[in-house]
């Protein structure tokens, strides 16, 4: 499934900071642009693997799972 970003970049000092419109707590940095998205590309793989793993629900628990899409 491909998502589709706003990754917003700032240059302060030596470093560029950046971080991810839409989702909350996504940040990171680079001392160059590219290091600064390919950090940013790994930040939001592991954010959304460590939610799927702590959002599981128990092995007895009865609950529906569905993929959703939205366009915005």
């Amino acid at each position: 499934m491909k998502n589709n970003f706003t990754a917003v970049y700032k240059k302060t000092g030596r470093w560029y900071s950046a971080w991810i419109e839409e989702i909350s707590g996504i940040n990171t940095q680079g001392k160059t642009l590219t290091e600064a998205r390919e950090n940013l590309k790994d930040a939001i793989l592991l954010t959304i693997e460590a939610n799927r793993y702590a959002n599981q629900p128990k092995k007895n628990e009865k609950v529906r799972k569905e993929q959703i899409a939205i366009l915005v």
